[in-house]
Protein backbone atom coordinates (compact mmCIF):
# COMPACT_ATOMS: atom_id res chain seq x y z
CA UNK A 1 0.00 0.00 0.00
CA UNK A 2 1.38 3.39 -0.99
CA UNK A 3 1.81 6.08 1.66
CA UNK A 4 -0.78 8.83 1.57
CA UNK A 5 0.35 12.07 -0.07
CA UNK A 6 -2.26 14.75 0.50
CA UNK A 7 -2.04 18.29 -0.83
CA UNK A 8 -3.43 20.28 2.08
CA UNK A 9 -3.77 23.46 0.02
CA UNK A 10 -5.94 21.56 -2.48
CA UNK A 11 -7.98 20.08 0.38
CA UNK A 12 -8.59 23.49 1.95
CA UNK A 13 -9.46 24.98 -1.44
CA UNK A 14 -11.86 22.13 -2.19
CA UNK A 15 -13.48 22.58 1.23
CA UNK A 16 -13.86 26.33 0.67
CA UNK A 17 -15.53 25.66 -2.67
CA UNK A 18 -18.37 23.92 -0.80
CA UNK A 19 -19.12 27.23 0.92
CA UNK A 20 -19.04 29.21 -2.32
CA UNK A 21 -21.36 26.74 -4.03
CA UNK A 22 -23.62 26.51 -0.98
CA UNK A 23 -23.82 30.28 -0.70
CA UNK A 24 -25.10 30.47 -4.26
CA UNK A 25 -27.17 27.25 -4.24
CA UNK A 26 -29.13 28.14 -1.11
CA UNK A 27 -29.41 31.85 -1.94
CA UNK A 28 -32.52 33.67 -3.20
CA UNK A 29 -30.94 33.59 -6.66
CA UNK A 30 -31.37 29.81 -6.82
CA UNK A 31 -33.11 27.64 -4.22
CA UNK A 32 -33.49 29.52 -0.90
CA UNK A 33 -37.27 29.90 -1.00
CA UNK A 34 -38.19 26.40 -2.24
CA UNK A 35 -35.63 24.86 0.12
CA UNK A 36 -37.04 26.68 3.15
CA UNK A 37 -40.59 25.84 2.11
CA UNK A 38 -39.76 22.15 1.68
CA UNK A 39 -37.87 22.07 5.01
CA UNK A 40 -40.75 23.80 6.76
CA UNK A 41 -38.55 26.72 7.82
CA UNK A 42 -39.55 30.34 7.95
CA UNK A 43 -37.09 33.14 7.24
CA UNK A 44 -37.28 34.05 10.93
CA UNK A 45 -36.32 30.51 11.97
CA UNK A 46 -33.46 30.50 9.49
CA UNK A 47 -32.17 33.80 10.90
CA UNK A 48 -32.30 32.44 14.46
CA UNK A 49 -29.95 29.53 13.73
CA UNK A 50 -26.67 29.60 15.70
CA UNK A 51 -24.65 30.60 12.64
CA UNK A 52 -21.22 30.42 14.31
CA UNK A 53 -21.81 26.79 15.22
CA UNK A 54 -23.43 25.99 11.87
CA UNK A 55 -20.59 27.47 9.83
CA UNK A 56 -17.84 26.20 12.12
CA UNK A 57 -19.05 22.61 12.10
CA UNK A 58 -19.81 22.84 8.37
CA UNK A 59 -16.23 23.97 7.73
CA UNK A 60 -14.91 21.04 9.75
CA UNK A 61 -17.18 18.62 7.87
CA UNK A 62 -16.10 20.11 4.52
CA UNK A 63 -12.44 19.58 5.43
CA UNK A 64 -13.13 15.95 6.37
CA UNK A 65 -15.07 15.42 3.12
CA UNK A 66 -12.30 16.96 1.00
CA UNK A 67 -9.54 15.02 2.79
CA UNK A 68 -11.48 11.78 2.42
CA UNK A 69 -12.06 12.41 -1.29
CA UNK A 70 -8.38 13.29 -1.75
CA UNK A 71 -7.34 10.03 -0.08
CA UNK A 72 -9.81 8.13 -2.25
CA UNK A 73 -8.50 9.76 -5.44
CA UNK A 74 -4.89 9.04 -4.59
CA UNK A 75 -1.66 10.73 -5.60
CA UNK A 76 -1.94 9.84 -9.30
CA UNK A 77 -5.34 11.46 -9.85
CA UNK A 78 -6.00 13.63 -12.88
CA UNK A 79 -8.57 16.31 -13.60
CA UNK A 80 -10.75 13.90 -15.60
CA UNK A 81 -10.54 11.16 -12.96
CA UNK A 82 -11.26 13.70 -10.23
CA UNK A 83 -14.34 14.93 -12.10
CA UNK A 84 -15.59 11.39 -12.64
CA UNK A 85 -14.87 10.18 -9.11
CA UNK A 86 -16.36 13.33 -7.57
CA UNK A 87 -19.54 12.98 -9.62
CA UNK A 88 -19.74 9.25 -8.88
CA UNK A 89 -19.33 9.96 -5.17
CA UNK A 90 -21.94 12.71 -5.22
CA UNK A 91 -24.47 10.67 -7.18
CA UNK A 92 -23.76 7.11 -6.10
CA UNK A 93 -23.03 7.56 -2.42
CA UNK A 94 -24.19 10.91 -1.14
CA UNK A 95 -27.35 11.55 -3.18
CA UNK A 96 -28.50 7.95 -2.83
CA UNK A 97 -27.82 7.96 0.93
CA UNK A 98 -29.85 11.15 1.24
CA UNK A 99 -32.54 9.52 -0.87
CA UNK A 100 -32.89 6.59 1.52
CA UNK A 101 -33.03 8.90 4.53
CA UNK A 102 -35.53 11.24 2.85
CA UNK A 103 -37.78 8.30 1.94
CA UNK A 104 -37.99 7.17 5.56
CA UNK A 105 -38.40 10.75 6.80
CA UNK A 106 -41.13 11.24 4.18
CA UNK A 107 -39.43 14.33 2.81
CA UNK A 108 -40.34 15.63 -0.62
CA UNK A 109 -38.72 14.78 -3.93
CA UNK A 110 -38.20 18.51 -4.46
CA UNK A 111 -36.15 18.79 -1.25
CA UNK A 112 -34.11 15.76 -2.24
CA UNK A 113 -33.42 17.25 -5.67
CA UNK A 114 -32.25 20.52 -4.12
CA UNK A 115 -30.05 18.95 -1.44
CA UNK A 116 -28.73 16.07 -3.54
CA UNK A 117 -28.09 18.41 -6.46
CA UNK A 118 -25.94 20.59 -4.23
CA UNK A 119 -23.96 17.56 -3.08
CA UNK A 120 -23.42 16.26 -6.62
CA UNK A 121 -22.17 19.65 -7.84
CA UNK A 122 -19.99 20.08 -4.76
CA UNK A 123 -18.36 16.66 -4.94
CA UNK A 124 -17.82 16.97 -8.68
CA UNK A 125 -16.00 20.30 -8.26
CA UNK A 126 -14.07 19.06 -5.22
CA UNK A 127 -12.97 16.04 -7.26
CA UNK A 128 -11.89 18.29 -10.11
CA UNK A 129 -9.82 20.50 -7.80
CA UNK A 130 -8.25 17.57 -5.99
CA UNK A 131 -7.58 15.64 -9.20
CA UNK A 132 -6.04 18.59 -11.03
CA UNK A 133 -4.05 19.84 -8.04
CA UNK A 134 -2.72 16.65 -6.55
Amino acid sequence: MEPLHLNFFAIVTAALVTFAIGGLWYSPILFAKPWMRECGLTEEQARQAPMGRVFGLSALAALVMAANLAAFLGAKATLSFGLFAGAATGIGWVAMSLGVTYLFEQRSLKLWLIDAGYQVVTYTLMGAILGAWH
